[in-house]
C-alpha cells in the first residue's frame, strides 16, 4: 500500500498500475490480482489515508495537554508535506466512489467525531470561538491542504502558516501575534 501512496503523490490518479508494481516490487499481475481495477487501488488508498487520519487524532487528543493544543498539532499533522499531498491527490477521486467504500464512510465518521468532540470540548473551554463548528474546519483543511492548485502559490507552498493564521481567528482566547510556522511570503 505504501507503494500505491508514494507512486499517487507523485504522479496523480491516473500514474500507470505499472509503476505501483514496480515500485512495490512485485509483478503487474500479482497487483491486479490484488487490486482488479484502478478505482479498487484507489479506494484502497482513500481508505488507508482516512485510517491513518483517525490513528493520528487519536494519538494526537491522547497526547495533547488540551484540545486546543490537540487541534493545533491535527492541523500541522494535516498540513504535512506527506499528507497534504496525499490528500490532495484523493481529492480529485469522485465522491460517490469513495462514499460508497465501507471501511472509508466508517473512519471518515469516526475522524468527524472526534473532530467534533475536540471543537465541543474547546467550546465548553472556552478556548475555541462558540460560533464555529466542525464543518469550518473541515473547509479550511480541504481548503489548504486538498486543494493547493487552487491557491497562490505562496500559500500552497506553506500551508500550516494559513491554517494557523486561520486557527489564531477561531482562537477565543489566544492573544493576538501568536507566532506562525514558516516565512511570510516576499
Amino acid at each position: 500500500m505504501s507503494a500505491a501512496r508514494e507512486v499517487v503523490v507523485e504522479h496523480g490518479l491516473d500514474a500507470p498500475m505499472e509503476l505501483v508494481a514496480r515500485r512495490a516490487g512485485v509483478g503487474v499481475g500479482t497487483l491486479y490480482r490484488r487490486f482488479p481495477t484502478r478505482e479498487a487501488l484507489l479506494g484502497a488508498v482513500a481508505e488507508a489515508y482516512v485510517a491513518d487520519l483517525v490513528t493520528a487524532t487519536r494519538r494526537i487528543i491522547d497526547g495533547a495537554a488540551d484540545s486546543w493544543s490537540a487541534l493545533r498539532e491535527l492541523v500541522d499533522w494535516c498540513a504535512s508535506p506527506g499528507q497534504g499531498a496525499l490528500a490532495a491527490a484523493l481529492a480529485d477521486l469522485p465522491v460517490a466512489q469513495v462514499q460508497a467504500l465501507p471501511a472509508f464512510a466508517r473512519s471518515r465518521q469516526e475522524w468527524l467525531d472526534l473532530l467534533d468532540g475536540l471543537v465541543t470540548d474547546g467550546q465548553r473551554a472556552g478556548t475555541i470561538r462558540a460560533d464555529i463548528g466542525t464543518g469550518d474546519l473541515v473547509a479550511l483543511l480541504t481548503v489548504f491542504t486538498c486543494h493547493p492548485d487552487r491557491l497562490p502559490r505562496h500559500v500552497a507552498d506553506q500551508p500550516a502558516r494559513y491554517l494557523h493564521l486561520m486557527l489564531d481567528a477561531l482562537d477565543a482566547t489566544a492573544p493576538r501575534g501568536t507566532p506562525l510556522p514558516g516565512a511570510p511570503p516576499s
